[in-house]
């Protein structure tokens, strides 16, 4: 990670990570307006600059075929999941990027353990995975609707006080098994503050074209405030390690959100570094054979190898093949031209 954008991404996301061991406090340790002295003009062109590099890591990412990456996006209604994922992916190739929202679990799901969900939708190696909401959902939402969680229907002996304490367990141990194999594991929270919440929400009544994003279940859960933050500071301060840190990114200015979420996203890709793959000797072979047929159908004055010469070839048209084709075998077709002497050459 010598280059230099690696170093000014890492310095940008620093301030972001939640220290592995460290007690959080959401309200008091995170700004919601934070932009680290950057102006929206300056952030598109970062933006741009991120989507760039994520767009070349990815490639190499898939040619190498070793590593996967799942992004977690946690954040309270209208914290600008959706947004963020639209514009941070706009240049990667869409291949090798799945994005998977979770919901109310269904009837199948519920007979299942709480993460075999999550881990039915985990990346292949070469991908990138997007949970919008992730199994983190189980240590908030379920937390703070105790309700959700005896429709789990857990044994009894299992639904002590200390339910909560076992699953950050779990899933500490669950994303270093990922680590372990070769999938990393990203984590951003998107921190919202209760004002701007309330700005987006009433923009979505405002405006009929977004009135179908609003729900008056997003009241409701705005009812429960500090009971979600209380939940978020013990997820950040019991899950955030070493293998995989989370990353609280100021979530108020939308344009200062995607940029972060870019940089720890471009952070993760670099520290892998993946290589395309080296051809090895026999395959050379292959190649060497496969360019000197395509060589020698380079059509007269053509370049053989139009790249390495530094042109750009258009496709001929339907009516450019057939003329070819014709002079072709009308010159194949011709007498050879006399020799000084007479005779056939």
């Amino acid at each position: 990670m010598a280059d230099a954008r690696a170093e000014r991404i890492a310095e940008l996301i620093e301030p972001l990570r939640v220290k592995p061991g460290s007690r959080v406090d959401l309200g008091k340790d995170f700004d919601p307006r934070y932009k680290a002295g950057l102006k929206k003009k300056r952030g598109v062109e970062l933006l741009h600059t991120g989507v760039l590099l994520l767009a070349e890591y990815q490639e190499r990412l898939a040619a190498q075929d070793t590593y996967g990456v799942l992004l977690c996006l946690q954040a309270l209604d209208a914290g600008g999941k959706d947004g963020t994922i639209r514009h941070v992916m706009s240049g990667v190739n869409p291949q090798g990027v799945k994005v998977s929202s979770f919901k109310q679990p269904s009837t199948e799901e519920l007979d299942h353990d709480y993460l075999w969900r999550y881990a039915a939708r985990l990346p292949a190696r070469g991908d990138i995975t997007i949970f919008n909401r992730s199994h983190y959902e189980e240590v908030l939402v379920v937390r703070v609707h105790p309700e959700l969680l005896d429709r789990q229907r857990l044994p009894e002996n299992v639904r002590g006080a200390d339910v909560w304490d076992r699953r950050y367990r779990d899933i500490n141990n669950w994303e270093r098994y990922l680590t372990d194999n070769g999938f990393r594991v990203v984590k951003v929270f998107l921190n919202l503050s209760r004002e701007e919440q309330r700005v987006r929400f009433m923009k979505r009544l405002d405006l009929p074209e977004k009135n179908w994003k609003f729900s008056a279940a997003d009241v409701r859960e705005r009812r429960r405030w500090d009971d979600y933050q209380r939940a978020f500071s013990e997820m950040l301060s019991a899950t955030s390690t070493e293998w995989a840190p989370w990353y609280v990114v100021p979530a108020d200015r939308k344009w200062f959100a995607r940029i972060c979420t870019a940089a720890v996203l471009a952070h993760t890709l670099m520290d892998i570094d993946p290589h395309y793959p080296v051809v090895g000797k026999e395959a050379r072979k292959d190649l060497r054979a496969a360019r000197q047929e395509l060589e020698a159908e380079a059509p007269e004055g053509a370049p053989a190898d139009p790249y390495a010469a530094g042109h750009s070839v258009p496709e001929a048209s339907g009516e450019q093949r057939r003329t070819g084709r014709t002079a072709k075998r009308k010159q194949s077709s011709a007498p050879a031209r006399p020799t000084k002497k007479g005779k056939r050459g």
